[in-house]
């Protein structure tokens, strides 16, 4: 009989804000000026605190700030940065506008003891990014294949169930606490493949969405909705949906009224078209730029914004055609229309080429539409890093994604690049929000980097464990971090080698399958022979992806000296005695990084099983329970993977280890 799962004993699992976490701010006396919604719920946080505490909050005009440990004020118009400084036993944080107030109080919470330490001269923090969204691929109506959730690997939807908008939304305020904590903004409700029951959210169900947007509201929190390009034929009965129909246009821009009309500071849509089989402008000879360009006129006035996603590539490609390959096609569709999106109109592009791989290149589109407004989406949801059943702390990707300069070192970076950052989010129903309580880590790392793309991710790290495990001893912090700190890499280890990617089942895409998707038509392929393995994307003699980076990308990833062995297989078909520059053969260094990965995990189980009695034993239950089954998905990784490539290149494992 199994064990039954381990559940916090309030039923839901605080994250990053436990009462412990507001600990310093409760016993305080803390002024509060200004007026508003936000300004109301900054109130509300710090009421909470000291009502636990032996603290007493004023909210007005009050006496002089030297009578207080804490003044929270707004002095301006709007917008979302504070500055926050310390002198004569007075923290301040000063404001623009309800939302910079609201950031400036988790700051606070972030400092603990040190925001009331000493004197320190007051610092400016505004966001790098003015949007920073969740992407929630939740089906109102679970569906017979995706589930409730699309790559959802934390339970149900935190928003739908029964079909329905839930009736209680308590947890859905709960959440946009938690994102606003971390530096969220924008929250897209519904999945990017709509379906018919969500195409209709747009129209007759708006009041749903409306009821979520109210519930997130208060922490600045704004909605955006996913619809089908196709919503003028599914819900308005046209024959048509050409964007550059008098009557496509007219519809959209009444439909979009009444959407205002009910949310009135709705974000604006997310739209997936000509992709994977779902419709677009491609049907009626017109081009994604005419697309999206239709959607930004309707919200144009009312100041929302259509997020178009480069998302677009050949789904039924012949395996045999070595010159079709899908890591070109983002650059080959979007490079041409550049300059020609409305400015309400972003192009919303995947971080890497194919689809948020445990190792990828950065995408080249991204540097490569300057006159383009960009977001940069990668993937908290662990799809193909664990499925939130094993521990990969994603910060360090991420990072690598953001300080990437696609133009050359002198150039700007990705983080600089992009206009706002999206993420895929990995968060549901689950006790725990993320399923894995340690996946909370990516959710958080991705706010704060939106926030400040080139912050060290690992500072970032620290931050969290401080929070979530406060009040937080020395012992389980560095256990903590022992564990995250390199768990990407590790996952990189026992899986996919040097950059070859997508060795997964098909379908669910967990667990080893080498020609899973090989012999398949969505152009993910490895292409290992008995001589070697890995994809020609050269210029001289591949499919000429690599010249689609500026220089010195270029000419680094053209030749396999040059390239980097981490990208060695997505650059180039090699020889198994290729020698990389590490020294090792590429078949050693598969056969070892697979058995180091191994490694790396079962001294993960050990440290984790120290830390019993450290922390919430529901926590720490739940995590041991995820290291049995990654321990046992990373042996069969690593079995299936030695195993098939020695039968295929016959060459024997130098250290003389069995391979199953």
């Amino acid at each position: 009989m199994p064990l039954p799962v381990p559940v916090p004993p309030d039923g839901v699992d605080p994250a990053w804000l436990p009462p412990a976490a507001f600990r310093p701010l409760g016993s305080r006396r803390i002024l509060i000026r200004g007026s508003g919604p936000l300004v109301d719920t900054v109130h509300g946080e710090v009421a909470e605190a000291c009502a636990r505490s032996e603290g007493r909050v004023v909210r007005g005009p009050g006496p002089g700030a030297a009578a207080f440990d804490l003044v929270l004020e707004v002095d301006g118009v709007g917008g979302e940065t504070f500055t926050c400084g310390r002198r004569d036993g007075t923290t301040t944080v000063t404001a623009l506008g309800g939302a910079g107030l609201l950031y400036g109080l988790f700051h606070v919470v972030r400092l603990g003891e040190e925001a009331f330490s000493g004197e320190w001269a007051p610092e400016t923090h505004r966001p790098a990014l003015a949007l920073r969204m969740l992407d929630h691929w939740d089906n109102v109506a679970v569906h017979p294949v995706m589930g409730q959730v699309e790559r959802g690997y934390a339970g149900g939807s935190l928003f739908w169930a029964d079909g329905r908008a839930r009736g209680d939304l308590d947890r859905v305020r709960s959440y946009g606490r938690l994102l606003a904590a971390c530096g969220i903004n924008a929250v897209a409700v519904n999945n990017v493949n709509v379906h018919e029951t969500e195409a209709h959210l747009l129209t007759d169900r708006i009041g749903e969405v409306a009821a979520i947007a109210a519930a997130l509201r208060p922490y600045g929190i704004r909605t955006h909705l996913s619809v089908t390009f196709a919503a003028p034929m599914v819900l308005g009965g046209l024959p048509t949906a050409d964007p550059l129909d008098p009557a496509v246009r007219a519809w959209w821009a009444e439909a979009t009224r009444r959407v205002y009309e009910e949310i009135g500071d709705f974000g604006g849509y997310v739209v997936k078209a000509d992709s994977e089989g779902q419709p677009g402008p491609f049907a009626y000879g017109r081009s994604h730029a005419d697309g999206a360009n239709l959607l930004a006129a309707a919200l144009e006035p009312y100041g929302g914004t259509v997020h178009w996603r480069a998302f677009v590539y050949d789904h039924h490609q012949d395996w045999r055609d070595r010159t079709t390959d899908r890591a070109r096609a983002a650059y080959d569709h979007f490079v041409p229309l550049d300059g020609e999106f409305a400015a309400n109109a972003v192009l919303q592009v995947k971080h890497g080429p194919m689809d948020f791989q445990v190792r990828e290149p950065v995408s080249p589109l991204i540097g490569a539409v300057p006159r383009t407004r960009l977001a940069v989406e990668v993937q908290a949801t662990q799809e193909y890093t664990g499925q939130q059943r094993h521990a990969c702390w994603l910060g360090p990707m991420w990072s690598e994604v953001l300080r990437f300069r696609p133009q050359g070192p002198e150039g700007p970076s990705v983080g600089e690049l992009a206009e706002e950052l999206v993420a895929v989010s990995n968060a549901g129903d689950d006790p725990f929000w993320t399923g894995h309580p340690l996946a909370q880590a990516n959710l958080y790392t991705f706010g704060r980097l939106a926030w400040e793309p080139g912050a060290d991710p690992h500072r970032l790290l620290d931050e969290w464990i401080g929070l979530t495990f406060a009040p937080v001893a020395r012992p389980t912090a560095d256990g903590v971090r022992a564990v995250l700190d390199g768990s990407w890499r590790t996952y990189e280890k026992y899986t996919a080698p040097l950059g070859v990617g997508f060795m997964v089942q098909p379908g669910h895409h967990y667990g080893p399958s080498v020609d899973g998707y090989e012999y398949s038509p969505w152009g993910t392929y490895h292409f290992a022979d008995r001589d070697g393995i890995g994809v020609d994307r050269s210029a001289a003699t591949g499919t000429g992806y690599a010249a689609q980076y500026a220089k010195p990308w270029s000419q680094t990833y053209e030749s396999p000296e040059t390239c980097p062995d981490e990208l060695l297989l997505f650059f180039h078909h090699v020889p198994y005695g290729h020698v990389l520059h590490s020294g090792r053969t590429v078949i050693q260094h598969i056969y070892d990084s697979h058995f180091e990965g191994v490694e790396e995990v079962e001294e993960a189980v050990r440290m984790w099983a120290s830390l019993a009695g450290l922390m919430d034993p529901a926590r720490h239950a739940r995590v041991a329970e995820r290291y049995e089954e990654q321990l046992r998905s990373a042996r069969e990784w690593r079995d299936q993977i030695n195993s098939y490539f020695f039968r295929k290149s016959g060459v024997p494992d130098e250290r003389g280890r069995r391979i199953c």
